[in-house]
């Protein structure tokens, strides 16, 4: 028993002391000057002018969704890339009159990525992707 878990431990303790050692040579190597231009907020390259609280534009919002959408939409493409190297057992089932195999995961793949295209061109005719 302890044959199988001592690997997954040796690789969670290495990964652990990798960590902890990192954390610990910035700390002791790196700069230790203060001043308010490092205490300063800092975010995407850009110094704060504006407050936190401000409110965004709601094009902004709309494609931040727009990219949630189409990049979640896209990371269904992987389970169907693996459903098609597994349907090659399939092939045999659809030999014997059963409805499946490979053509049938194509299909639902150029399907769904035509859904996505379609998506896509109606946000751009929309204007989504137009920013003003």
């Amino acid at each position: 028993m302890a044959a199988i878990w001592l690997p997954i431990f040796l690789f969670v303790a290495f990964g652990a002391l990798l960590a902890g050692g990192m954390l610990v040579a910035g700390f002791l190597i790196g700069p230790h000057r203060r001043n308010p231009v490092k205490e300063m907020p800092y975010e995407s390259g850009m110094d704060p002018f504006h407050d936190a609280r401000r409110r965004f534009s709601v094009r902004f919002h709309v494609v931040a969704v727009a990219f949630l959408v189409f990049d979640v939409e896209l990371l269904f493409l992987y389970p169907w890339a693996v459903a098609s190297r597994q349907a090659v057992g399939i092939d045999a089932a659809v030999q014997q009159g059963f409805v499946g195999g490979r053509g049938l995961v194509f299909g639902g793949v150029m399907l769904f990525v035509a859904l996505v295209v379609l998506g896509f061109v109606y946000d751009w005719r929309k204007g989504v992707f137009r920013w003003r």
